[in-house]
């Protein structure tokens, strides 16, 4: 059996591949969101960002809340705050984490309690280094308020 065909069949893909414009392939993995407590204004959205050309994430959006940005934590001094970043530059194969101990996506005035164990829709958009935008939807995982977080914050659990 010979391998010319095969070979030419290949080239062809490859030659019809470089034809079609190429867009930023960003994947966005493991993306949860912490629940909230009733009235509870705000909460934040944490995942993992893998672009496969040089990128940056310049929007995020969610239905579920008036406003929606991304923070970095700061510290001044001993102070911990957090501060609006515009974009995050994600390097070429360089897995980025939007985790609760530094950049993340804040949804701020929610418009209902987010429960454990619901969906929440995440529209991301990001932008290649020639200016090609890609938006990714995800519908992130809402995981209970003690998620990743400290083991000293248990007592919301305590049955009385």
């Amino acid at each position: 059996m010979s391998m010319q065909p095969i070979k030419r069949g290949l080239a062809a893909l490859v030659l019809m591949g470089l034809a079609l414009p190429t867009l930023a392939q960003t994947t966005v993995s493991d993306a949860w969101v912490r629940a909230s407590v009733p009235h509870q204004q705000s909460t934040g959205a944490f995942m993992t960002l893998t672009a496969s050309s040089d990128s940056k994430l310049v929007g995020v959006a969610s239905r579920v809340a008036k406003t929606v940005q991304v923070h970095e934590m700061t510290m001044n001094g001993d102070v911990m705050g957090m501060r609006e970043v515009k974009t995050v530059e994600l390097p070429a194969g360089k897995a980025v984490t939007l985790s609760p101990n530094g950049l993340h996506v804040m949804l701020m005035g929610l418009n209902n309690q987010v429960k454990e164990g619901e969906k929440v829709p995440l529209s991301l958009t990001f932008e290649d280094a020639k200016g090609a935008r890609e938006t990714v939807d995800v519908q992130a995982e809402v995981r209970a308020l003690t998620a990743e977080a400290d083991a000293g914050h248990e007592h919301m659990h305590m049955n009385h």
